[in-house]
This record gives C-alpha cells, structure tokens and sequence, in this order.
C-alpha cells in the first residue's frame, strides 16, 4: 500500500469512527427525551461499553472493501448500509446470547443504528469532498481503448468527486481498459503488460447495457472458466408483485398531502385560464394496452390553432421536435402551466394512474400512441412494464436528451432494475425537480 492509499485508508477510517463515536452520544440525547410510561427506564451505559459494536460495524466497512475500493456514493452507501443492517442483527445477536440484552437498551440501539444509516453517509460524502480537492489524494488513472469512451470516464472523473479520480497519461496509479473495439488476443496483451505495472486494472466490458455489478460469477474450477450469470429483473414475477405492492402502499401514504397540494393548484388552475383541472390523454401502457393518463391541465383550450400560428412563424421548432419530442417554446402553455411544467408538478396526478394499477412511481416513460413505431426494437422490452411517474431518464438530463438516448436508458433500467435503483431516482428526482435540471 503506497503513501497516498495509506493516508486515505487512515484518514477516512478515523472519521468514521470519530462520527459512530458522535452518533453514540447523538443517540443517548434522542433517547433520552422520549419520556412515556410505555417507554422502559433508559439505563444510560458508557461509551467504552458500547465500543464493541463500533468495532463491529467498522469490521463489517472493511468487508465490503469501502476503505480500499473508490466506489461511487451510491454504491458506496449500498454497502454502508447493507454493513450497518447487519450490525444491528449481530449485536441484537450477540446481547441476546450472553443475556445482556436488559442491561442495553433495545431503543436506544435501534436509535443508534436508524441513526448511522442516515448520518454516515452523509458525512462520509463533505469528507471526500474535502479530502480530494487535494490532488495528493486523487488517484491517477491511465485510460485504454474507444475514444468516445475514455471521454465519456474523463467527464465522470472531472464531474464525480466521489471518485477522487483523475486521467493521467503517465505517472499513474491504476489502469482501465475499456475492451470495446479490441480483440481477445491483444486484450489479453494488454492486460499480462498492465497488471504488475500499476496499483490494479479494471477491465470495462464490452456490452454496456448490462449492470454486471449484481451480477453472480459461476467459477468451473476443473476446465479454468467463468460464466456470469445476467438476468431481466425487472420481468420475475416475484419482482413486479413487491414493486407493484411497494408503489400502492406509498400512493395512499402520499394521498393526504397530494390532497392539499391538489386544492391549492386547482385554484389556481380555474384562476388563470378557462378549462377543466385535468389533462387526460391516452398513452402506451404494460403489455401495449392503452390507458388514460391523468395530468394538470397546462395548457390553454385553443392549444391546437396556437400551435399551428407558431410553427408558421418558428419552423425550426419542428426540427427540435422531432429530435426530444418536446417544443422548445410551447405557445400553448398557461403562465400555471409553465410553473407547473417546471416544477413537476403536473404529473402528481399520475398518483391516480398508480392507485388504479396502470403505473408505477418508476419505471419508463409513459409514451404517447404515436410515438410507438418510434420506440423501434427496444418497444417490446420497454411495453412490458408499467410506465412511472419518474424514470431513469429524467434524472440523467431529461429535455436535455434526445429520443434515442431516453430509449437506451430506459432498457438500461429494465435489464438491471433493483428496488434500491428506485430508491435512488426518487431520491435524485427530488433533487432533479428542485434544481429544475432540463425542465420544461
């Protein structure tokens, strides 16, 4: 381990146990004011005696290799949270065997451990932040193959700060090859020249719609092969029954507050333009049965011959649409409705889509009928799921991004769905609609 990985290792070890020691003392304050008669006495215990399970838990980090591998956040955060999951269920465990249990609050572990799911990652993200400003502790990475590419992880080492990861042409700490375009025989030249030559070499796959991070090696030890195993996950049965119960529980968790937001945006609705609250329209739905779309109404009811009045004088409207299906200044839409638009807000409505089965909070787009012939060979795969509300799509540039590049990353999403990717686009979609990234 060279200078620059053991400062890091140390650096970033340290702070974890400086913030699990935090969150101990965090805990004990959250425990102890709650006071109920239901609640059992709180026997406050010492930091020392509670040191076992920090040690634990930072046991559980070193597993999963987040000290020595620079993952992104959210995978990073997956292991931190799958380690600290864990940790709870040992020590729960480990109390119950050696009859400790009523000595330590059951409580106030659960506290503890609620609250380092939430706070570690957190911390751990302003601490690489901080950490790799310095260019001390990027590591320098030599990038092999395509072109377009190296680029492409150019702009994500410049873009990512998680990383902590720079290109570098010479002088560097690790390689990646990107294996598009090279043939097995001199792929296999390149990796006995790099392997001993650098801090390690990581070997990008040639296919690229698939998420081989979660997928499972099969190893055939008496012939020296490896097969990975891949599979359409988002197309198990077992699959679509928790994420269709999944998205039904939230909707009805979301109805009180979509009921409130609703009366106020309906006011507003009837106060700026003539015409009815919602906007129903028929798109392509799961299995390519049609069903009816519930949206804001954002736009004036003369919306056809405004339209008409525009493009005559804006013909390079049409080139615009035909490359992101969306206008690029829509004449038709109310002053609501552009707020509405830009803030997202006229699809809450599809709350309703969702109650009623023919959506899912995530999933593809929701395409309208005449854009199906358009969908072109990846139309099957995307019809076979329910549309969402939020996608992939729209939290990786929206407007921004052409037809075609919506249609890859929607397949991308159905090829390598888990619900902790859902989690993460409702999350980013949060963000997404409050920075207002490619709205229109």
């Amino acid at each position: 381990m060279n200078s620059k990985n053991l400062f890091n290792f140390i650096i970033l070890l340290i702070i974890d146990i400086i913030t699990l020691i935090g969150i101990f003392y965090l805990s004990i304050f959250m425990r102890n004011r709650l006071h109920s008669s239901d609640i059992p006495i709180f026997n406050q215990i010492e930091l020392i005696d509670f040191m076992f399970v920090i040690c634990i838990i930072i046991f559980l980090f070193i597993n999963e290799k987040i000290y020595s591998f620079r993952y992104d956040f959210w995978q990073e955060s997956k292991k931190i949270v799958k380690s600290i999951f864990l940790s709870y269920l040992l020590v729960l465990t480990i109390l119950a065997l050696m009859k400790s249990n009523q000595e330590y609050s059951r409580l106030f572990i659960t506290i503890y451990f609620i609250s380092a799911t939430i706070i570690v990652p957190i911390i751990k993200r302003y601490t690489k932040k901080f950490l790799y400003s310095f260019d001390f502790f990027k590591k320098r990475v030599l990038l092999i193959g395509d072109n377009i590419q190296k680029e492409r992880f150019k702009k994500e080492f410049y873009n990512n700060f998680y990383l902590g990861q720079t290109y570098a042409s010479r002088d560097y700490d690790f390689v990646i090859i990107i294996s598009k375009g090279i043939s097995t025989d001199k792929l296999d030249i390149l990796i006995r020249k790099y392997i001993d030559s650098s801090d390690g070499l990581y070997i990008v796959p040639y296919m690229t719609n698939i998420n081989f991070a979660y997928s499972t090696i099969m190893e055939y030890s008496n012939i020296q092969h490896n097969s990975i195993y891949i599979e359409n996950r988002l197309l198990i049965k077992q699959n679509i029954w928790l994420k269709s119960i999944f998205d039904k529980l939230s909707a009805i968790l979301i109805m009180p507050f979509f009921a409130i937001i609703h009366i106020i945006i309906s006011f507003f609705i009837k106060l700026d333009s003539k015409g009815a609250i919602f906007f129903k329209q028929p798109r392509l739905g799961k299995d390519n049965k049609n069903f009816l779309c519930y949206k804001y109404r954002t736009m004036y009811e003369n919306s056809d011959n405004l339209l008409i009045e525009y493009l005559k004088k804006n013909p390079q409207e049409i080139d615009y649409y035909n490359k992101y299906h969306k206008y690029k200044n829509d004449p038709r839409v109310t002053k609501v409705g552009k707020i509405l638009r830009s803030s997202s807000l006229d699809e809450l409505p599809q709350l309703i889509n969702v109650l009623k089965g023919d959506m899912s909070l995530v999933g593809p787009r929701p395409y309208m009928l005449n854009e199906a012939d358009k969908l072109g060979e990846s139309k099957e795969l995307i019809l076979r799921v329910k549309p969402g509300i939020t996608g992939l799509w729209q939290v990786s540039g929206r407007n921004n991004l052409s037809f075609e590049e919506r249609n890859e990353l929607e397949v991308w999403y159905i090829k390598n769905w888990l619900f902790w990717d859902d989690f993460i686009i409702l999350i980013k979609t949060i963000k997404v609609v409050l920075m207002k990234v490619g709205a229109k």
